[in-house]
């Protein structure tokens, strides 16, 4: 994720030097930043680019799942274009699971019991990571979590986890993290897209952006799990969870 005056001054020590500048990243995973052009900035990557095809972190069927939240190709905007086809992990999981819960109450059973399984099966408490949408669902996380018997741990960025402990935060933190084993909980129907992000957009072309954002933090979410992955929403659910749900 890289800003417009970051990219300037990036494109200000590379210029007098040829091929000075190498970029790697996920358009799947733009979260932070609006779309804006390279190329205007100095940096043109045009025709001097190519995707990488070989996933090391993400099991076949956790990737397969998290891909269903995007489309085919991903463009910038000065048409830089990613192909998600062709891609595959080096290895396989337990298929992903996907709950839409009747109550918040049926929704926590079913979280810890799955939390209870997974350390019946070895994992370790840092070996799982707990994400929601949003600050405002962290509570209702932490009350499913320690109906497991579990306790929580929440790091500022940059700060190690405390051992023993569960991590638990907002979906926006999830980046560059890895778990054996994730629950992407609350994904509910005006929690996701997050309905406040939506009522403060005026013209149409922002609510597009704001729906594809939305959907890269559930697709980054998904893909911090290695192993093991459930989804768990109370009914009807967010609208992206029928992509998840599609095969």
């Amino acid at each position: 994720d890289v800003n417009i005056p970051q990219l300037r001054f990036f494109a200000a020590l590379g210029r007098a030097h040829p091929d000075a500048l190498f970029f790697a990243g996920d358009q799947g995973q733009r979260i932070f930043q609006l779309p804006f052009s390279w190329k205007s900035i100095g940096v043109d990557i045009r025709g001097r680019s190519h995707s990488l095809r070989v996933n090391y972190r993400t099991s076949h069927q956790i990737r397969g799942m998290a891909d269903r939240l995007l489309d085919a190709e991903l463009a910038d905007v000065d048409g830089v274009t990613e192909s998600r086809k062709g891609t595959v992990s080096v290895f396989n999981s337990p298929d992903p699971t996907l709950v839409v819960a009747v109550s918040q109450e049926d929704e926590a059973r079913t979280i810890a019991h799955w939390l209870r399984e997974r350390i019946a099966d070895g994992l370790l408490p840092g070996e799982i990571g707990v994400f929601v949408r949003s600050r405002n669902e962290v509570e209702r996380a932490r009350s499913a979590i320690q109906s497991a018997g579990l306790s929580t741990t929440s790091p500022a960025p940059g700060v190690d986890a405390e051992p023993g402990k569960v991590v638990l935060m907002p979906m926006h933190l999830a980046k560059g993290m890895e778990f054996r084993a994730v629950v992407v909980a609350a994904c509910d129907e005006d929690v996701l897209p997050l309905q406040e992000r939506v009522e403060s957009v005026a013209e149409e072309s922002d609510l597009e952006d704001v729906y594809n954002t939305e959907r890269y933090l559930l697709y980054v979410a998904c893909t911090r799990a290695r192993d093991h992955l459930l989804v768990t929403a109370i009914a009807p659910g967010s609208e992206f969870l029928s992509d998840l749900g599609n095969r």
